[in-house]
């Protein structure tokens, strides 16, 4: 987190209505990494140092308010009702601020690869009216920055550009940053004499220059800047922070044949050393430590993985999984909130939920843990070098003890004591000549119908 010696303050606009996300989902809390969009908005201004956050929410969503209470408080909430524009939604955070005396940002709930970093330059003045802009390779409608030297002259709206002023390519992101006091002060002098009877926030430029005060503008990248309006930038959004994460594992020693197959969450951890092989996804909550191995096709969410462990090819580890040192999760099996220990080994086609698996421990084939008994969830435990049969069921709750095996194909309901045998299947028993007088009645019987 950064620390200033000037208070700062945020204000994030997430009143949208997004109807071109065409999604029952409020746009902003459609996610990007893994997290929603909001969420790396309120992140970036957490890192900032901002004493004080502000979401300016439209009535419309109770959804975005519901989700902000929930992360800052409903002292976080202002409320935009009716939407006249970006001024007006500003200034509808004014009196949730309060008493703050200090810079406040203003930034975007549908920006999420806006980062700390990208922000911070905004606050080196402390007496005027900063904006962040960007070269556009395509200007196209963004509002122009209109530079006087080293100040901001003008921000102009494309559609009422001259020629030469649409010539430039340096944009407005919309992020802008001043002093509380004169913040709401030139908001106050905003007018909404235009085409769309709206308060604009870009108006605060001019208004700030006839008052002789400074205004400038900082420069960061496109990518970073950019807007969330469809599903199509959504797309863009997520491959742009792909792009960011693959890099930054790569640059840290992580092993990846074929990176733009893998995808990351915002809070996923690997350490160096480790093998992500191809299409493998990463959902929130993943802690893979150095010297792992992930296989191909496998799905990873709040898990952890210990060193020399190997997961996959085909495999999922849901939320509470969590791998040993050496251990082996297979192919087709499932591990959700469960301790596997150091060398544990399920290869194959198993479903291991809710228990503990011991050090050394090893699980068949088709072995699956009933955890659930349609109202509550069971604990299963299996100990220290123990040996669970192909095609076993261990009906939780219930512990297979240390050193024990299973027998393939039982159904396990009591406990099993620590080096026991046990079986829990139905007697084998044989007719003898059966099959073949089967088969040779049924043979005829299908060569009458001929």
């Amino acid at each position: 987190m950064t620390s200033s010696p000037h208070p700062r303050a945020a204000i994030i606009l997430a009143a949208g209505q997004g109807t071109r996300m065409k999604s029952p989902l409020p746009k902003v809390l459609h996610p990007v990494g893994g997290r929603a969009m909001l969420d790396h908005a309120i992140d970036a201004a957490e890192a900032l140092g901002c004493e004080r956050i502000v979401v300016v929410v439209g009535a419309h969503s109770p959804e975005v308010r519901a989700h902000v209470e929930k992360r800052l408080g409903e002292d976080a909430i202002a409320v935009q009702d009716p939407p006249l524009g970006t001024g007006h939604a500003v200034r509808a955070a004014e009196a949730v601020l309060g008493d703050f005396v200090g810079q406040v940002v203003i930034t975007y709930g549908d920006v999420p690869l806006l980062t700390a970093a990208d922000i911070e330059p905004v606050f080196a003045a402390h007496d005027g009216v900063t904006v962040i802009g960007f070269e556009a390779r395509d200007p196209a409608a963004y509002g122009r920055l209109v530079m006087d030297g080293d100040q901001l002259a003008a921000i102009t709206e494309a559609k009422e550009a001259s020629p030469e002023v649409l010539a430039l390519t340096a944009c407005n992101s919309g992020v802008m940053a001043a002093p509380v006091g004169l913040l709401f002060d030139l908001l106050r002098e905003v007018r909404n004499d235009n085409a769309k009877g709206e308060y604009y926030l870009t108006d605060v430029v001019e208004l700030a220059r006839r008052r002789g005060a400074p205004t400038r503008a900082v420069f960061a990248a496109e990518d970073a800047v950019m807007g969330v309006n469809a599903q199509a930038e959504l797309a863009q959004a997520e491959a742009l922070f792909q792009k960011v994460q693959r890099e930054t594992f790569l640059a840290a020693g992580v092993t990846m044949p074929a990176p733009e197959t893998v995808h990351f969450s915002y809070d996923t951890e690997v350490g160096g050393g480790t093998t992500i092989e191809p299409y493998v996804v990463f959902g929130p909550g993943a802690k893979i430590a150095a010297g792992a191995r992930i296989r191909a096709f496998s799905h990873v969410e709040g898990a952890t993985v210990a060193a020399g462990a190997e997961v996959g090819p085909y495999a999922r580890l849901r939320p509470g999984a969590d791998l040993g040192e050496g251990a082996k999760v297979g192919n087709f099996v499932e591990v959700k909130n469960v301790r596997m220990g150091k060398g544990a080994k399920a290869n194959h086609l198993a479903y291991l939920g809710d228990g503990e698996v011991g050090a050394r421990a090893n699980i068949g084939a088709g072995v699956i843990f009933c955890n659930y008994d349609g109202f509550f969830k069971h604990h299963t435990t299996v100990g220290e070098a123990a040996f669970v049969g192909s095609n076993s069921s261990l009906v939780a709750p219930v512990a297979i003890g240390a050193g024990a095996m299973v027998g393939s194909g039982s159904v396990i309901t009591r406990d099993v004591e620590p080096g026991d045998l046990a079986l829990g299947r139905g007697q084998q028993t044989a007719k003898t000549g059966w099959a073949a007088r089967f088969m040779e009645t049924m043979r005829a019987k299908k060569a009458g119908r001929s």
